[in-house]
C-alpha cells in the first residue's frame, strides 16, 4: 500500500471534511465551479475514468471482501491514489464522493462525470425500477461535470424496465440539450434465483446497444460505456457513438485475463478509453498504483 492510503496526515485530512460539512457546506460548491477545468478529450481521443458509484447502490464488495469499500477513508485514499497517476483523466462518481474528493483537492485538471441513477438497490425487488437518485442534470450542471452516467439495465420480464427506460430517456433528452455527454451504460439482464444477472453474450449487448442508442431527442451527445465480451468486433459494429469499456468484475477471472481483453478491445477505432473502479482500487496485489498504471498504458 501506499502512504496515500495510509498516512496519518491523510486522515486527519479526511477527517477534517466532516468539520468543513458542518460549519462551512457552501465551500464544495465554491470550490466545484473554482476549480481547473480541461478539455474533455485531449488530442489523443482517449479518456482513463476511474469510476466510484457503487456504495450508493449498497454495493461494497471488492476483491473478495464483502464489506471492501465499507470505510470511506481507506475509499477516499485508494481514488487519491488512483487520480493522482499520470495519464488517468478523471472520475466518475456520485456526489458524496465527487464533493469529499474537491474538498481533498483531488478532481484539479479533472474531468469529472455525474452518477444518476442509484435508485435499483443491488438485491432488491425495486432493482430494475432504477430512478435518478442520484445526480439530475440541473445538478451536473451546477457541479461543473462534464456529463453524466446512467446506468440502462433491460429486463423484458420486470415492468419496471419502462421506468427505467423513460427515466434514462428524458435524461439523455436533457443532458444534449446541455451539451454534456451523456454516457449510457446497457445491459440486458434478467432475474437468477432472485438475483439480476446481466446477459454478456455478445448479441445480447448489441440489442442492449441498438435499445440504448434510441434513447432520448438527440444523440449528438451521447456515448456508450459498454462491458469486454467475446467478439467485440461485432459490439463496436453496431454503434457509430464513441464508446468507453467498463472493468470486469474483480471477483472473477485472473487479472492478466482482465488485461489482455481490455488490450484487444481497445484496440477497436470507436473505443476511446476506459471507465474502471473496483478492479484497478481493490487489485489483488493491493497495488493501486501499479493497477492504475497498467492501465493507462493500455488506453495511451
Amino acid at each position: 500500500m501506499t502512504t496515500t492510503l495510509t498516512g496519518s496526515d491523510f486522515v486527519t485530512e479526511v477527517a477534517a471534511i466532516n468539520e468543513v460539512r458542518l460549519r462551512e457546506p457552501g465551500r464544495i460548491k465554491r470550490l466545484l465551479t473554482s476549480r481547473k477545468r480541461r478539455p474533455l478529450v485531449g488530442a489523443d481521443g482517449r479518456l482513463m475514468i476511474i469510476a466510484c458509484d457503487h456504495p450508493a447502490r449498497g454495493a461494497l464488495a471488492a476483491a473478495g471482501r464483502p464489506d471492501a469499500m465499507a470505510s470511506r477513508t481507506e475509499l477516499l485514499g485508494r481514488l487519491v491514489t488512483a487520480l493522482s497517476r499520470p495519464g488517468v483523466d478523471g472520475l466518475l462518481a456520485t456526489a458524496d464522493i465527487i464533493e469529499d474528493l474537491v474538498l481533498l483537492g483531488a478532481l484539479e485538471d479533472k474531468v469529472v462525470f455525474s452518477s444518476m441513477n442509484r435508485g435499483g438497490l443491488q438485491g432488491s425487488v425495486f432493482e430494475m425500477d432504477d430512478r435518478l437518485t442520484g445526480y439530475d442534470v440541473q445538478g451536473t450542471i451546477e457541479a461543473g461535470c462534464d456529463g453524466a452516467k446512467m446506468l440502462t439495465r433491460i429486463d423484458l420480464d420486470d415492468p419496471g424496465t419502462v421506468a427505467t427506460l423513460e427515466t434514462c430517456g428524458r435524461a439523455v433528452t436533457e443532458l444534449n440539450r446541455a451539451e454534456l455527454v451523456a454516457l449510457v451504460e446497457p445491459f440486458m439482464s434478467t432475474r437468477v434465483d432472485g438475483k439480476v444477472v446481466n446477459d454478456l453474450s455478445a448479441d445480447a449487448v448489441i440489442k442492449s446497444v441498438h435499445i440504448a442508442q434510441g434513447l432520448g431527442a438527440s444523440t449528438a451527445y451521447t456515448w456508450m460505456k459498454l462491458p469486454v465480451v467475446e467478439e467485440m468486433e461485432r459490439v463496436m459494429d453496431a454503434t457509430t457513438l464513441p464508446t468507453l469499456l467498463l472493468g470486469g468484475d474483480p471477483d472473477t477471472g485472473s487479472p492478466e485475463d482482465t488485461y489482455a481483453s481490455w488490450r484487444a478491445a481497445l484496440e477497436l477505432p470507436s473505443v476511446r478509453g476506459l471507465v474502471v473502479g473496483r478492479t484497478l482500487l481493490y487489485p489483488a496485489d493491493d497495488d493501486v498504483a501499479g493497477a492504475v498504471d497498467t492501465a493507462v498504458s493500455m488506453v495511451r
